[in-house]
């Protein structure tokens, strides 16, 4: 009762925000007809089926789509989403086994078909409005009103070639949509943005500054923008429709509708980049060395931010649960915030939530002319919001390690500021492992964690779980490191007073060792020691890397802590599906 109290209490003092989630398994749903023999191939048989059954629905690669008869009105009924009159996905419609907090949007959309907020938050935002107008001259309102505050929110996700020994980065951000200065004129930071890292280190980006043709959905893991429609499309709809207020497109329409723009829905990514080399010139267009990239690929999740179904486990042979088992392994496979429930509030920025930790993806890409044809090949997602990145941070990230096709790794830190308190910064890192169906976190509130980042070409974590309310305590090793002809590509990322700059440099040639080691107390030496190993170095030549803001002129040699008062109140007993 205290914690929901609290709860309350800060909902109405901070500035309304969108909670939801994004489904990292299938919706328990009857089971559809059985796959094509040879069609999608080594996927498992959850998965297999039901991304069958959506692209049989709303028209994935290879598969035929009716729009007239009642056949195929019938099958858009039985879709896993909800669709609009046009038959254009609006949401989604069944249970989810597994959600990864904060996935949907952030950002209050100015996109003209941008679905309303719920009536919980409307009536919030009601009851606040005279607060904020009384607080207008007070620094706490600028600071938490969304619309005049500076406010960006970006995705990340990468997908690895084991085949190519190569990787690709998709970066997508919206910057200040809807701000405007002192309620008078648009920020002129306002920006939607995609970036690609392809192969090489090489990297593509373009944007567009309406950011009205950037839409997401608020309760599910869905985005997009279109920078250009294709001629023909825009022919045809003629004076019928407008085209602006169109958001999400099944994937076949979007395939006949878009020249430039992305588009992603939980089962597919879609993209037709039309930009400039991002190593040269700016972020806008005609301001670098022109070049272009297409993909389109199925994404099969298989864990968030917490326990989920090993890919070795009986689960992945059943297709769907039944009403009980689905409240079962809801809280056998609970997702939890990256950053604990506090996340939920603007109050330590920037946040950061991983949506699928651990996911196969299966299709095609074209970077410049050159084709990459891949099939369950490894995949992670991400997501931060705020006002801006970390003064200083770092970040490593890799499940393509060589004999453990179920194990996961990300490792992050940095150096944030405390809003309330000007000057005050916290320095936290955290190391999550997902490997065969168990999530091992490592993070200053449960444990300790430390690291050792070189300026460039050396990154070391290691971290203790020795929180006595847990079910195990484990420890964790990792170190990475690139050759010294690896020099890695700088990359953009939101400012909070230039907007998009080169701010962090990225490789995906990380060279990386991982252990794991389940720990037990002994009472003679009053200290944990490690009881069983659990992961013995697996090894991965591909692990992302990254070293942000700065300065770095040395070693950051870091022992990340939390004071009491925060640890307690991070671990306030909230049962908030935050």
């Amino acid at each position: 009762m205290i914690g929901k109290a609290i709860y309350s209490i800060l909902l109405l003092l901070l500035a309304p925000i969108d909670r939801v989630g994004c489904f990292v398994a299938v919706p328990t749903t009857p089971p559809p007809q059985p796959v094509e023999q040879g069609q999608n191939q080594g996927r498992s048989n959850t998965f297999v089926v039901e991304a069958a059954r959506f692209r049989s629905i709303v028209g994935g690669p290879n598969m035929q789509m009716s729009n007239k008869n009642d056949d195929a009105a019938a099958t858009y009924k039985d879709s896993p989403y909800l669709m609009d009159e046009k038959r254009r996905p609006t949401g989604v419609r069944d249970k989810l086994l597994l959600q990864s907090p904060h996935s949907g949007r952030k950002f209050r959309p100015t996109h003209p078909n941008s679905s309303s907020t719920s009536r919980l938050h409307k009536r919030l935002r009601s009851l606040t409005k005279k607060l904020w107008t009384r607080m207008a001259k007070k620094p706490i309102s600028n600071f938490l009103a969304r619309n005049n505050r500076r406010f960006t929110e970006g995705w990340y996700y990468r997908l690895t070639l084991p085949e190519h020994n190569e990787s690709f980065c998709f970066i997508f951000s919206i910057e200040d949509a809807g701000r405007y200065i002192n309620g008078k004129k648009k920020s002129p930071l306002t920006l939607a943005c995609m970036q690609m890292l392809g192969p090489k280190d090489t990297y593509l980006v373009q944007s567009d500054e309406n950011d009205t043709k950037f839409w997401a959905w608020k309760d599910a893991h869905a985005l997009g923008c279109t920078f250009e429609w294709k001629k023909d499309f825009v022919k045809d709809a003629g004076e019928s429709e407008d085209l602006s207020n169109i958001a999400a497109l099944t994937p076949e329409e979007w395939r006949i509708a878009v020249q430039s723009g992305f588009q992603i829905l939980p089962f597919n990514f879609q993209g037709r980049l039309c930009g400039h080399d991002g190593t040269l010139g700016g972020v806008k267009v005609n301001q670098g060395k022109a070049g272009i990239a297409e993909y389109d690929f199925d994404v099969r999740p298989v864990a968030g931010w917490g326990n989920y179904p090993s890919l070795l486990s009986s689960h992945h042979s059943n297709s769907f649960a039944s009403d009980n088992e689905h409240n079962q392994e809801k809280n056998n496979y609970r997702q939890f915030s990256t950053a604990g429930w506090l996340a939920s509030f603007p109050v330590f920025e920037p946040h950061w939530q991983i949506t699928m930790a651990h996911a196969r993806a299966s299709g095609s890409i074209n970077w410049n002319g050159t084709v990459y044809h891949f099939n369950d090949a490894p995949f992670y997602g991400e997501k931060n919001w705020g006002g801006a990145f970390p003064t200083k941070w770092y970040w490593a990230q890799c499940n393509s390690f060589d004999g453990y096709p179920d194990l996961s790794m990300t490792s992050g830190g940095g150096i944030r500021n405390l809003p309330f308190f000007p000057g005050m910064t916290e320095t936290l890192g955290l190391i999550g492992i997902h490997y065969e169906g168990h999530f091992y976190e490592i993070v200053p509130w449960t444990g300790e964690m430390s690291w050792e980042v070189w300026p460039w070409g050396r990154w070391e974590f290691r971290g203790r779980c020795t929180d006595k309310k847990g079910e195990s305590s484990y420890e964790a090793e990792i170190v990475a490191v690139t050759d010294d002809d690896v020099s890695g590509v700088l990359l953009r990322a939101p400012t909070k007073e230039e907007g998009m700059q080169y701010f962090c440099r990225d490789s995906g040639f990380g060279n990386v060792v991982l252990s794991l080691w389940e720990l037990k107390f002994d009472e003679d030496i009053g200290d944990f020691v490690r009881a069983r190993t659990v992961i013995d170095r697996a090894r991965s030549g591909q692990c992302t890397v990254e070293v942000g803001g700065g300065p770095w002129y040395d070693v950051w040699r870091v022992k990340s802590k939390m004071s009491t008062t925060m640890r307690r109140l991070i671990r306030l007993p909230m049962n908030l599906r935050l």
